[in-house]
């Protein structure tokens, strides 16, 4: 019998990838004893389709940069290879049969949490992952049939922030990787139109 493995599903845009990310990716794999980290970007999000986001081989290509140094973490191209909208649940289930004997998680912000039922499918999520939760306050709520963990971890990184403070012509950004703020600038993404 195969041994169990303790896996963590990190869905986003990472548009870009920050720091934010790596810090709360590793608070949970040191909580969890988790062997692996699955960053997986969306192609398009289902609740952000009216932003651009950056060319999927270029947030890749980030994602591959920020986590290069960490063993445990895995850049995972399976929602940019799907056509259409990125669904969650569509990702847990196809992670579910490619890890079979895996204790799963699925990565999370309280913010995601709170919105969960606006998702597609979300109790087929449940059925395929524990949830980590990680909030900056309150406790968030418990659901029925799903398995919650709540972390306390704050960064105050914000992929948002750092597109806007890059557009307005921010030489480097403290929330990034050097080398991945040096593949912003290399390839001049986030600048304003007219720049």
């Amino acid at each position: 019998m195969p041994e169990s493995r303790n896996i963590a599903l990190f869905g986003g845009t990472f548009d870009p990838v920050h720091l934010g990310h790596i810090q709360i990716a590793n608070a949970a794999r040191t909580a969890f004893s988790l062997d692996e980290i699955r960053f997986i970007p969306c192609q398009i999000s289902p609740h952000k389709r009216e932003l651009q986001p950056t060319p999927t081989a270029q947030r890749l290509e980030m994602l591959e940069i920020a986590t290069a140094s960490f063993p445990w973490a895995v850049v995972d191209d399976f929602e940019t290879l799907r056509e259409g909208p990125s669904y969650s649940y569509q990702t847990a289930e196809a992670m579910r049969t490619r890890f079979p004997e895996a204790r799963l998680f699925w990565i999370m912000g309280s913010d995601q949490w709170e919105v969960m039922d606006t998702w597609t499918q979300p109790e087929r999520i449940a059925a395929c992952v524990e949830f980590i939760v990680f909030t900056r306050g309150s406790n968030p709520k418990p659901r029925d049939g799903y398995v919650l963990h709540v972390m306390q971890e704050a960064h105050p990184a914000s992929a948002s922030t750092i597109r806007h403070e890059i557009s307005k012509g921010a030489p480097t950004h403290p929330w990034l990787n050097p080398s991945v703020d040096k593949f912003v600038r290399q390839h001049r993404l986030y600048r304003a139109e007219n720049d």
